[in-house]
C-alpha cells in the first residue's frame, strides 16, 4: 500500500514523499481501515513544519481524520466488523494520508451507509471544534449574535452552519468577495470582506452598537485583539487557533471594563480526556448532517495531490474543508 511520509521537517510540498509500505495488520483492540477520504486540517501543515503541539518521531504520516471501510479487526474488538463504513481518528505517527491505516477500536465510529464518506470525514477536527466552541465553551443561546472569523475556512464554515442550527444570528468575515459570498450561502446574515472593510465598525453597525455576544476566532493576531473592540457586554470570545501565524497580546483593560470572557479551545485533548463526550458530539453532528441542517463545504483533491493540497491550505487558498479522496 502507499502512504505519504514526512522524513524531514519543512513545507508540506517539499517534505512529503509518497512511498510503498507494508500493508498494516491489526493487533489486539485494533482495526484496519481502507481509507476512502482523509480530511485535512491546518495542524497537518504545522506537523510537517514541526510547529504543532504534538511532534511525532520521524518518519510519520500526517492526516488527523479518516473515513472508509473496515477491512480487518484484531483480537478483542467488538461492535466493529469487516465491511462496516466508519470514520476514525488516527493516532500519529500513522496518520490518515495512507491507503490503509491501523487505528484503535476506541477511535472507530460506524456510520450509516447513506452518508457520503467525504462529508463525514470532516466531522472531527473542524466541526467538533466549532460545536465545542459554541455549545461547551460558550453555551450559545438562541437569538444571540455570533461573529465568526475566517467564515469560509474549515472551522469558520462549520461554526456558521452550527450557529444557524443553534438559532443564532450569524455575522462572518472572510478575505475576498468570493469567500464572502460563500459565507452568505452557508447562512451568515452579514458577511464582511476584512480586506476592504473594517469588521469592528461593521459588526457594531449591524448590532446597533452592542457588539457580538459570541465570537469564534481561529485566526489570532490582530483579528483577535480587534475582536475585543466589538464584543458585547458579558460577551465571550473563543480562541480556537492561530491560523494567521501570530499569537497576539490582548488589551486586558477592555476585557475588564466590558466583563468579557476570553475562552480557549483546543479540541484534540478531548479525544483522550473525554471520549464519550466526543462520541456524543459526533452522534449529534451525524444527525444534523442526516437531517440536512449542516453540510460540509468540501474541496476534493486526489490522493496524489496531497502535498499541493496542504500547501494551498497553508497559504489560505482554500475554502471549507480540503478532503483527499481515493
Amino acid at each position: 500500500m502507499r502512504a505519504w511520509l514526512v522524513e524531514t521537517l519543512g513545507e508540506p510540498h517539499e517534505v512529503l514523499d509518497l512511498r510503498d509500505r507494508p500493508a498494516p495488520r491489526p493487533g489486539a483492540g485494533e482495526v484496519v481501515l481502507d481509507v476512502a477520504a482523509c480530511s485535512l486540517n491546518f495542524p497537518d501543515v504545522l506537523l510537517c513544519r514541526g510547529a504543532y503541539q504534538q511532534r511525532p518521531d520521524l518518519p510519520f504520516t500526517p492526516g488527523l481524520e479518516a473515513a472508509g471501510t473496515v477491512l480487518e479487526v484484531g483480537p478483542g474488538v467488538t461492535g466493529v466488523a469487516p465491511g462496516m463504513r466508519a470514520i476514525a481518528i488516527p493516532q500519529l505517527p500513522s496518520g490518515a494520508l495512507a491507503e490503509r491505516i491501523v487505528v484503535s477500536a476506541q477511535h472507530i465510529y460506524p456510520i450509516k451507509d447513506s452518508l457520503p464518506l467525504d462529508l463525514v470525514s470532516c466531522l472531527f477536527g473542524t466541526y467538533q471544534t466549532a460545536h465545542f466552541a459554541l455549545h461547551r465553551r460558550a453555551r450559545i443561546e438562541p437569538g444571540e449574535t455570533l461573529l465568526v472569523h475566517a467564515g469560509a475556512g474549515g472551522v469558520g464554515s462549520a461554526a456558521i452552519q452550527l450557529g444557524v442550527a443553534a438559532g443564532a444570528r450569524v455575522i462572518a468575515t472572510a478575505g475576498s468577495a468570493e469567500k464572502v459570498e460563500i459565507c452568505r450561502r452557508l447562512g451568515a446574515e452579514v458577511a464582511i470582506d476584512y480586506n476592504s472593510e473594517d469588521f469592528v465598525s461593521r459588526t457594531l453597525e449591524a448590532t446597533d452598537g452592542r457588539g457580538a455576544d459570541l465570537i469564534v476566532d481561529p485566526v489570532g493576531g490582530s483579528v483577535l485583539s480587534n475582536s475585543i473592540k466589538c464584543t458585547a457586554w458579558e460577551g465571550r470570545v473563543i480562541v480556537a487557533g492561530f491560523a494567521g501565524g501570530e499569537i497576539p497580546s490582548i488589551a486586558a483593560n477592555r476585557i475588564l471594563m466590558r466583563n468579557i470572557s476570553l475562552v480557549g479551545l483546543h479540541w484534540g485533548p478531548y479525544v483522550q480526556r473525554d471520549p464519550e463526550l466526543v462520541r456524543d458530539t459526533l452522534t449529534e453532528l451525524l444527525d444534523l448532517l442526516d437531517q440536512g441542517r449542516i453540510r460540509p463545504l468540501v474541496d476534493r483533491r486526489p490522493f496524489e495531490a496531497a502535498p499541493e493540497a496542504l500547501e494551498d491550505l497553508a497559504h489560505r487558498r482554500t475554502s471549507g474543508k480540503v478532503v483527499i479522496v481515493r
